[in-house]
């Protein structure tokens, strides 16, 4: 029992220390830079305080060595900078938008570890803007305004180099510059651009100028020629003109005559069309006539044969719908009885086979013998048939039954004999109850009995008194 105890004591110091190593496992996401100080080991220049992995795993040692993360989440930085040195000695200011990170450039890192790790965004923030504001007004003193001004891509770029080689000395890289606007208490920026403006509105309106100039003399040059080309238009527009009206009297008096021979023959003409539009109006007057009688005479066809035949074609349509209606309700009679006699005739099959079944059970429980399966079937029956006794003598009133009882020759009395008659007037209900092989009481039994045959008569004994004879 006791090597069973240590051999579990065992295990469970075993399990705990693998847990605690494979704990110790430590996997680097891509925004972090992991972080492993203490005994690291030794580098090409000695022995290194830590060492930095961006992305990948690696071992932590227990005890001896430990680990921490550098967030590589980028840093904007508004950097208000004002009144800084031109190198004309003009002070201007130059708000911009700086953006910074942590490098995961080899051997950048490792000055981030040594002076950043443990560091919060805020610090790391507050060091960042020293550096850039210092960097910034060194870059702006070695520039004149307007080469900051107008060349801001050179501007940008001393920034960067600047800049970034004083991050990188902390672990830093600058990842953008925007440089938002850039401005003088002086006025002297604001000068050169309306100077600027003033050398571009000068040479537009120069330019105008010159174009105007030009258009002037076109517009000149055009109009001589206009009016040059319009005086020999003129010209030949005279002569154009007398030609024409040369050619206009010629013509007139060729279309005078032929006005006249026109007027001539227009006149017959007129006549013999005259002649022509009465015969025309004849001819069509006769076949209009001979249309419109063929029209009344159409007419009254149609008005008379068209109107028999729609009558004609609208009876044998009746005919017709009547006699598909009637033998349609025929057939619809003639399926619906043969419908009704197929449902009754199956009912009647199915209540025919369903008492075959019921009698056939009847027997069988009888134990085969049909006349105990009747007698169990007239048992069934006897409430019915009492009831029907019943309702034979329920509704029989007597009055007043008077007995004038003076006896009988078979030594019965009167009455007796009309009570079993009264009893031999109801249905033979002993009949019935023999069939079904039951006996009923004695005394409702209304067989008669076999009278035993009458005594003789006594002959009166003697009299005392009497004499004999």
């Amino acid at each position: 029992m006791g090597w069973l105890i240590l051999i579990l004591a065992l295990m469970f110091v075993v399990f705990v220390t693998i847990v605690a190593l494979l704990s110790r496992y430590k996997r680097c996401p891509p925004d972090r830079i992991l972080v492993i100080y203490g005994k690291v080991g030794s580098g090409p220049e000695g022995r290194r305080s830590s060492r930095c992995l961006h992305g990948g795993a690696a071992f932590v040692m227990p005890v001896i060595q430990d680990y921490q993360y550098l967030d590589l989440t980028p840093i904007t930085l508004d950097i208000d900078l004002r009144s800084a040195l031109s190198q004309q000695n003009i002070r201007i200011d130059v708000p911009s938008t700086f953006t910074v990170g942590i490098s995961t450039e080899p051997g950048v890192m490792e000055n981030a570890a040594e002076r950043l790790l443990g560091q919060n965004r805020d610090e790391i923030r507050s060091i960042a803007e020293d550096i850039i504001f210092g960097q910034t007004r060194v870059v702006i003193a070695t520039m004149e305004i307007e080469e900051i001004n107008t060349n801001r891509d050179k501007f940008v770029e001393n920034i960067t180099n600047n800049v970034e080689v004083e991050l990188k000395k902390i672990g830093l890289r600058l990842i953008n510059v925007n440089v938002k606007d850039i401005t003088d208490d002086s006025g002297y920026i604001d000068a050169l651009g309306r100077e600027a403006a003033a050398r571009a509105i000068n040479e537009a309106k120069q330019a105008v100028a010159e174009q105007n100039r030009d258009g002037e003399i076109g517009k000149a040059r055009a109009e001589q020629e206009r009016r040059i080309q319009v005086a020999k238009a003129n010209a030949f527009a005279v002569e154009g003109e007398n030609t024409a009206r040369i050619t206009i009297a010629e013509s007139n008096a060729k279309r005078r005559e032929r006005e006249a021979e026109a007027n001539r023959k227009g006149t017959a003409a007129e006549k013999v069309q005259a002649a022509k539009a009465l015969e025309e109006a004849y001819e069509a007057e006769r076949e209009a006539e001979l249309k419109r009688a063929e029209r009344e005479r159409a007419t009254r066809h149609a008005d008379i044969i068209v109107a028999a035949e729609i009558a004609k074609q609208r009876v044998e349509i009746e005919a017709d719908a009547e006699a598909e209606r009637i033998r349609r309700e025929a057939k619809g009679k003639a399926d619906a009885l043969f419908s009704k006699l197929d449902a009754q005739a199956r009912g009647q099959r199915e209540i025919l086979l369903k008492q075959a079944e019921g009698l056939k059970a009847i027997v069988s429980a009888a134990g085969g013998d049909a006349n105990m399966a009747s007698m169990l079937m007239i048992t069934e029956k006897l409430p019915e048939l009492v009831a029907t006794q019943v309702e034979a003598v329920k509704n029989l009133h007597i009055d007043k039954v008077t007995v004038w009882d003076s006896g009988a020759a078979n030594g019965n009395p009167t009455t007796a004999n009309f009570m079993a008659g009264m009893l031999q007037s109801l249905p033979p209900m002993q009949d019935m109850f023999k069939m079904a092989g039951m006996k009923l009481p004695e005394f409702l039994s209304i067989e008669e009995k076999k009278s035993p045959p009458p005594a003789p008569p006594e002959e009166p004994a003697p009299d005392a008194d009497t004499p004999s004879a």
